[in-house]
This record gives C-alpha cells, structure tokens and sequence, in this order.
C-alpha cells in the first residue's frame, strides 16, 4: 500500500520537471530567491540586520519579476506545460517579464514621489501597456482563455464604461490613465490578492509542495487504511480521511483527486462499489479538502487580507461546516454500505498501524507545530516557514525518506512553476478588482444591489449562491470570490450579515462547482480513475456532497454554526445540525444507523424520506433573527418530523416481515 502510495507520488514529481538543464537552473533561481526576499520580508530581516528594507511596492514588483517570466518558458503558447525546446520568441517575453517589472523596482521611490498612478511619464507609460499585456497573457498560458478573457474585458472596463447599461453605467476613463492606475496604483496588480500572496499565502504554498514531496499523501493515505481500512465501506472511508487531510494542504481538489484518488477509488470498486460511486466519493472528499483547517488553499489567506482579520479566525470559523461537511458524507458512505452489504478489506493486506506512524511521525508533529503557531502564537506568516524547515529537516535526518539531488531539485522546481502560475493569476484578477475601483462601483455596485433585491436578505444571498457557481464554472475559485469579494460582499455586509459568514457562503458556493454538473471538474476527474460515466459519476458526487448546498446557507444565517456566537448557542446549533445531518443522510441513501433500512415500497420510501430529510433540514438550520423561528420551535419542529417518520418505518418494517414469513 505504501509503495504504490509513494509511487504516485513520484509520479507527480516527474511531471514537474522542465525538459532541459537550462529552464531547470532558471526555475529553480526563481524559487529560491523568491522564497528568500519572502523570508527576508517576512522576517523582518532588513531591520534586524540593519540591512535594506524595501518600500512595499519594491517587494512586490520584485515578486511579479522573478515568477511572471517562469510563465512563458514553462507554459507553451497553447498554454501546455513546455515539452520541448523554448523558442525564441517566449525567451525575447519572459526578458521583457523580467526587466520591466524590475524597472519599477528601482522607479519606485520616484513612482510614488510624482504619482505615476494618475500621471505617469511617457516611458512608463509605454511600459505599463507592454506589462498590462504580458499579464492577461501568462495568465491565459497558467489560467485557461475563460478567465483570460473575463479579466481582460474586466481590465478595459473603465474605458467604455459610460456605454455599460443598468448598474454598470459608470463615467468613463482614458485608457492612459487606466493602463496607469493598473500598473502603479495599489488597489490592481498591486492590491490584494498580490498582497495576500506576498505576505501570507507564499509560504504555505512552499509547505504545501514540500508535504506532497517527502511522501505527505502517502503517509495519510496510508493512516487512513491502517485506521479504517478494515471497517464497513473501509475504502471509501480512507477516502474522506485521506482526502480531507491531503487537500487541507495543496488546496488543490484535481490535484488531491489525481493524488489520492489513484489507491482509493481501485480500493473502493474492489470491496462492491460502483464505480460512479467510486468516484463521487473521491470528487466530494478532495472538494472538502480545500475547505477544511489548518490549511485551507490560497483563497482562505487571501480573504484574512481582503477582510482584515488574522488568519487564524477564518480557520476556527471553517472548523465546525467542514467537520459537518465531512460527517454528513461519511454516515452516507456508512448507510450505503450497510445496506449495500459492502464490507471493509482484510486486515493482511493493510499497512500496520505501528509502522505507518513510526515511518511517517514527523508529518504529524510538524502539523502540530503549524496549528500551534497559527492558533495560539498568531503568527501566520511566519508559520509555515517554521514548518516547512522543520519537515525538510527531518525529512533528510531521515534514511528511508532522504532526498538525493534530483528529488530536491524536483521539489525547487514544483515550487518554482506553482509559485509562477499563482502570481499570474492573483495578478490577472487583481486587473478585475482595479477597473471597478477606478471607475468607482466599488463603493456604489452594493447600494445597487441591495436596491435591485428590494432589501431581501434572502434574495441577495441567493443571487450570492447562483453568482459564485457560475463563476466557480469559468474561474479559479480564488478568481470567483475576489470579484464576488468586491462586488457582492459589501452589500450582504451591509444587510447585517456576519462578515466572516459571508466571506465564507461564497467560498463555500464557489467550490459546489467541483462536484455539480455540467462542469463538475473534481467528478470528472476522478471519473477518469474509476472508468465510470462522467456525468452519472457528477450526479452522484452532487447526492453525496447534498450537505455542501445547504450549510453556507445555515451559517451565514447564524454565525454560532461558524463559532461566532456564545459558547451555550454554538454548541447548541452544532449538535443539532450533527443530528439534522444523521436524517439528511439517512434520507439520501435508505438507511439509519441504530434504526435500519428504510422500507423499499415505493408507496412508502418516498413521503418516508421526504419527511425524515425535511426534519433534517429544519434540525441542521440554525434559529435566529434571519430565519424567524427560535431554537426551541426548529428542533421541535425537526424532531416530531423524524421521530414520526422513523416511527412509521418501523412499524412497516416489522409489518412487511410478518407478511414474508410463510
């Protein structure tokens, strides 16, 4: 099991790697130095020794220099990842992603001194245009041509936006002045989702990379058949663990599916699973993954900066959805087994339990020194720093798993091309975000909407809902909250939402994509694993991850589900959102723990899981002002409607075997 686990690792480690001796050296120079001036600046090295301390800008621009050009040459112009040669005309781009940036660099005393932002000379402004370019296209190469797109005509918006009808109407700028506002200004490529990403996400990244490559996923794939291999539905069970704690740090769900999926869906067919079912389980558990603390990918950070709170709140608010989120899919996976009689893989052929955590001990230490230095130090961006030292560190103390030269170099360059694509993408969405600050629908897109909704909370979180999915279809789902961060956000805030709550509803919404048809990447993904019907294996992710519908809905209606609240209340609406969730589950796959099979006549079944999903709803919604029931009515209400239902169920059930008997 270990080393079929690891072998997948390695397989990854080879895609990684450039085809030549030459872009080897150059990404590889990249990481490394951007992971330097990172620790420099994070550490506050500058004053400590008294050495330079670079204006913010400086820092920035120096970032976007060394990662935008690993763009061009990784990347060919269909936007692959570079097999062959590079030719001349990608060496002569990333050149100019290189010197003109780093131009700025040593412009940006004087940028900020003559206001380049509104009256840039004429070289400058010449080279804002060919940087505006080089952008929207590294980001098309790392991206896909539908954010390309979307962000390019965001980009020109404050040109023609006088000719914009209804709530896009705005007064138009001249395109010096936008190519201007863009490239030197703070609130575009310079905002944000770059900021974000130079202070706080680059880090976790590289801890990310480096979890992957010293055997991470193959450690907790591994403690995950030790653990629950054996049990009823075992393979589909690693699958939750294994998944949730893998994509908690690639914040990835492809990846996680491609990387975990590979042992866990072949597990799963083997003991009786479908393989559409297979796949949906894996699709639902890499999803939650991204959405699951300690690590919960680079959009998490990026909201601690948009928002302004520390780190650490975003991922004690993101606990308790994600443990239901997860609970709710395991008593599926359980119910479908027991009634499926499927059973668990013999104990021979599952790694020891003993030997998996004396091999892998360290992965859990130094995840225990992350959440430790995230929660109780709060010192999120030096963090993963800590922990990515102490895991190489170890790693290399280690016989077993010690790094020779190629593996390092495999892991440098991993670092390289990630850290290259992310800083293409934050810097193409931060084009977004400067065009509607520019023409001013920051501040008035809001009162907007909030007059289009009449007012209706309910409305405009809906309208939040269908925003995020259409968007999480096109766009990363970094790209799709940043712009629902700046449209939408302030005018479910200024509704008397819970800011963090609402943060969360659209980071919650735009991952249901993943698991939802027609898109469904994650399902279709791991589709491709199990051999099964895309679309049916998108249909059956969607049954299974039903509860991801619901839950952004119920915490953003009551903050006590994401910890926002008193102590007696969160406990309250926790505990019975875990029992709405037994009745949803049981709902959805016929069967209840303690109680049984849910009777097969259709007459029956039908109004008997109607009814016991209803009541699990109405348990799982929190009471509030915005629901307008309290506490007491829901779970009474929800209650009564499962009591009854169970109630009924088994009298037929004792019914129907009396009637069998000969």
């Amino acid at each position: 099991m270990s080393q079929s686990a690891a072998q997948s690792d390695a397989d990854h480690r080879s895609d990684t790697a450039p085809s030549s001796p030459l872009l080897t050296a150059l990404v590889s120079a990249t990481a490394v130095l951007s992971t330097f001036i990172a620790v420099w600046i994070m550490f506050n090295l500058g004053n400590a020794l008294g050495l330079f301390v670079p204006l913010e800008t400086q820092y920035l621009y120096g970032l976007i220099a060394l990662l935008l050009p690993v763009v061009f040459v990784s990347h060919s112009i269909t936007g692959r990842p570079r097999q062959g040669g590079v030719p001349i005309y990608d060496w002569l781009l990333a050149g100019a992603a290189f010197a003109i940036p780093a131009t700025f660099v040593f412009e940006a005393e004087t940028m900020l001194v003559e206001g380049w932002e509104f009256a840039a000379p004429d070289y400058a402004l010449i080279l804002s245009y060919l940087f505006w370019a080089l952008i929207l296209e590294a980001l098309r190469r790392s991206s896909g041509f539908t954010i390309f797109a979307i962000c390019f005509v965001f980009s020109l918006y404050p040109v023609f936006s006088e000719a914009m009808p209804g709530i896009l109407r705005a007064q138009s700028t001249d395109l010096s002045i936008t190519a201007g506002f863009h490239i030197f200004g703070s609130e575009s490529i310079l905002g944000v989702p770059m900021a974000a990403f130079a202070t706080l996400v680059i880090g976790f990244l590289i801890f990310g990379v480096a979890l992957q490559y010293t055997g991470g996923g193959a450690f907790f794939l591994n403690l995950a058949f030790a653990l629950l291999g054996t049990h009823r539905g075992g393979p589909a069970k690693v699958a939750i663990f294994s998944s949730g704690l893998m994509g908690s740090m690639s914040g990835s769900v492809i990846t996680n599916v491609l990387t975990t999926g590979v042992m866990s869906i072949p597990a799963m067919k083997r003991v009786g699973f479908a393989g559409r079912y297979a796949g949906g389980v894996e699709a639902c558990a890499s999803t939650g993954g991204v959405l699951m603390p300690p690590v919960m990918g680079a959009t998490a950070f990026i909201m601690a900066t948009f928002i302004e709170v520390p780190y650490s709140e975003i991922v004690l608010a993101a606990a308790i959805p994600s443990i239901l989120y997860y609970a709710g899919l395991y008593l599926q996976i359980d119910a479908y087994a027991a009634r499926n009689g499927i059973k668990g893989l013999p104990r021979e052929e599952l790694p020891s339990l003993r030997e998996v955590i004396r091999h892998g001990w360290y992965f859990v230490f130094v995840l225990a020194l992350l959440v430790f230095m995230l929660l109780y130090l709060q010192r999120e961006a030096q963090a993963p720093f800590y922990a990515t030292a102490l895991l190489l560190a170890i790693n290399q103390l280690s016989r077993k798993h010690r790094w020779d030269r190629a593996k390092l170099v495999s892991f440098v360059v991993a670092v390289g091309k990630m850290l290259g694509d992310l800083a293409a993408l934050l810097a193409g969405v931060g084009l977004i975000i400067g065009a509607l600050t520019l023409s001013g629908k920051v501040g008035s897109i809001a009162y907007e909407l909030v007059a289009l909704a009449g007012d209706n909370v309910f409305i405009l979180l809906a309208m939040g809902a269908m925003t995020s999915f259409v968007l999480g279809m096109g766009m990363t789902v970094t790209a799709a909250y940043l712009f629902l961060a700046v449209t939408l956000a302030p005018a479910l805030t200024a509704s008397g939402l819970d800011k963090v709550a609402v943060h969360l509803f659209m980071l919650y919404w735009g991952m249901v994509s993943f698991i939802t048809p027609p898109v469904s990447l994650g399902a279709f993904a791991a589709a491709s694993i199990a051999g099964s019907n895309p679309m049916r294996t998108g249909l059956e992710a969607m049954r299974l991850g039903s509860i991801i519908y619901f839950l952004p809905f119920f915490f953003v209606l009551n903050p006590a589900l994401i910890g926002r609240g008193e102590a007696l209340e969160v406990v309250l609406v926790a505990g019975t959102a875990v029992i709405g969730i037994v009745a949803i589950a049981g709902a959805l796959q016929g069967y209840v723990p303690g109680i049984g099979r849910i009777v097969d006549s259709l007459a029956f079944a039908v109004p008997l899981r109607v009814a016991l999903m209803l009541g699990g709803v109405i348990l799982a919604l929190p009471g509030g002002e915005l629901t307008g029931f309290s506490h007491g009515t829901l779970i009474m209400s929800g209650f009564t409607l499962v009591a009854a239902a169970l109630a009924i169920n088994t009298l037929l059930s004792r019914r129907l075997a009396r009637q069998a008997l000969p």
